[in-house]
């Protein structure tokens, strides 16, 4: 029964020993590598966007959005330091609930991981275009700078391409992020860590020079369309924006996907889990509070006075008009036009030139956690295993990361941020939902494991999880909610096609727990009918 397919975790330890990544990363890397990934999302590309669904309610939507996914980052580090080996949630339902679940938590973080690198590629195209056009008073065409906007008519999407056709920019970074990842994990983190020092830098100076000229009258209305948005309207308000912007926190989950390569994962990867997370929230708040106070960030409404959502026709048109050009929730660049706004105009072109030096750093940790899913999927034979080919020189898995490469590529080119980040966000929430789960199952199941580090206050904090997983994805956009299902039905035909007929516990090819350096240091009971040490099941 595909129910019955669990892989031990002391199996999966052992598998992962017999074919591994090389351990090079250590606590301090893997925070900066956290901190790569989950500040620029949200602050650089998604900040506006926000702003429209929520105006200066968004405050809230930032809280919102980091308590949920501090509950399951302290699950996340439970699960982490007692497997830690590549494939993050997958590898953890694999050993709590199943194949099948872990097939589709797997399937599901294939489409958090790609969507997220196309959005940030996305954002990254605005500060690029944004920096070209102040610096040099050159821009391309717009036809060539942006997506088609994307609307559902009825169950078939429609392109509408009045306001772009192809984001070039968007897709030479995919690329050239694509390249780096094939040469080496070493060489990603230390380009990585020099980013994220640009971006902090930059972020700081943008806190510094806006907090002074704060004015607390841009904060009214503070909620302009109310929590849940105005009736018949889906994915607004404060909570709509906090659905929204939950994608710009997966950073910490990209760590999880580390495990394998890190030194000490035991103790390292709940100190780069939980100190990235503490240290961008703090971040997120500041930040949006500078941006709405030096200049407002009231949403714009449709020609026709309706709420109109970021990235629709509506909202295109809204932005087109001379009333509404200088508006944060227009910009495709929002904290160098701030600066800009406020009369720090160098300094806001220097902001743009590091958000286009750093937001690479994001998409790198976002195709980075994508190529480890593929690996380790493939490494237990539910995709084709030459996926999980290593290159004799490099020493990275490049079939693999070249292949979510152009995956990535093709999206950016092609869908605005605001539905590329709200997409993303069903795959994470149903990863997220089948961590908070797992970590309970096994709390349960295998209550005597050793566990380097233990969720507080579990049956509280992991059923919270749950729950603000569940909630928030019923705030996202109806068609964005759609996705999810659409998405795991082609799963389930690739799966039973392919995965289920060569699955490797399906075939009995189960690796027996021996002498794995990152074991628990006391002894683990045989599993029932499993063969003495040194031996293998058939």
């Amino acid at each position: 029964m595909i129910f019955g397919r669990i892989k031990p975790l002391d199996a999966i330890l052992a598998t992962a020993q017999k074919k591994s990544l090389v351990r090079t990363l250590g606590p301090v890397q893997l925070t900066l590598l956290g901190v790569g990934a989950i500040i620029g999302t949200g602050i650089f590309v998604l900040t506006a966007a926000a702003a429209q669904k929520a105006g200066p309610g968004m405050m809230w939507s930032f809280v919102i959005a980091g308590l949920v996914c501090a509950f399951a980052a302290l699950c996340y580090s439970e699960l982490a330091s007692m497997v830690p080996v590549s494939g993050s949630a997958y590898t953890y339902s694999y050993a709590v609930v199943g194949e099948l679940l872990a097939w589709m938590v797997g399937w599901a973080l294939i489409l958090e991981y790609a969507v997220a690198a196309s959005a940030v590629s996305v954002g990254w195209s605005g500060y690029f275009m944004g920096l070209l056009k102040s610096v040099t008073g050159l821009e391309l065409p717009q036809a060539l700078s942006a997506g088609p906007v994307w609307t559902m008519n009825g169950w078939m999407p429609h392109a509408d391409f009045t306001h772009g056709v192809i984001n070039i920019p968007a897709i030479v970074i995919a690329l050239a992020v694509t390249a780096l990842l094939v040469i080496g994990t070493t060489e990603s983190a230390r380009v990585n860590a020099v980013l994220v020092a640009i971006k902090v830098t930059a972020l700081t100076a943008f806190i510094a020079l806006t907090l002074p000229v704060l004015d607390t009258g841009n904060f009214s209305p503070f909620a302009p369309n109310g929590w849940f948005g105005p009736e018949g309207t889906s994915g607004m308000g404060i909570v709509g924006a906090a659905a929204s912007i939950f994608f710009a926190y997966v950073g910490f989950d990209a760590v999880s996907t580390a495990a394998e390569e890190t030194k000490n994962p035991q103790r390292n990867v709940p100190i780069g889990l939980i100190g990235s997370l503490a240290l961008c929230t703090l971040f997120y708040l500041f930040v949006a509070a500078g941006a709405i106070g030096a200049i407002g960030a009231q949403p714009v409404l449709g020609p026709d006075g309706a709420v109109v959502a970021p990235g629709s026709a509506g909202f295109a048109a809204a932005c087109a008009t001379a009333a509404h050009a200088g508006d944060l929730v227009c910009s495709n660049e929002a904290l160098a036009h701030v600066l800009r706004a406020i009369n720090w105009t160098t300094v806001g072109n220097a902001l743009g030139l590091a958000a286009n030096l750093a937001l690479p750093s994001v998409i790198l940790m976002m195709m980075f956690g994508q190529t480890r899913i593929f690996f380790v999927m493939a490494r237990d034979g539910l995709l084709p295993e030459k996926l999980a080919s290593i290159h004799p020189r490099f020493k990275t898995p490049h079939i693999v990361t070249m292949v979510t490469g152009v995956f990535v590529a093709i999206g950016a080119a092609l869908l605005p941020v605001g539905q590329l980040a709200d997409i993303s966000n069903s795959g994470t929430l149903f990863a997220f939902f089948m961590v908070s789960i797992a970590v309970l199952v096994l709390r349960v199941k295998d209550a005597g494991r050793h566990r380097p580090f233990r969720t507080p206050l579990v049956w509280v904090i992991a059923p919270a999880a749950t729950i603000g997983c569940v909630f928030l994805f019923l705030n996202l956009p109806i068609d964005a909610q759609l996705v999810l299902p659409v998405w795991g039905g082609l799963g389930l035909v690739f799966y039973f096609l392919y995965g289920y007929r060569k699955s490797h516990v399906g075939r009995g090819i189960v690796d027996i727990h021996e002498d794995d350096p990152d074991a628990p240091p006391q002894p683990v009971p045989p599993m029932p009918g499993a063969p003495t040490p040194g031996g293998r099941d058939a």
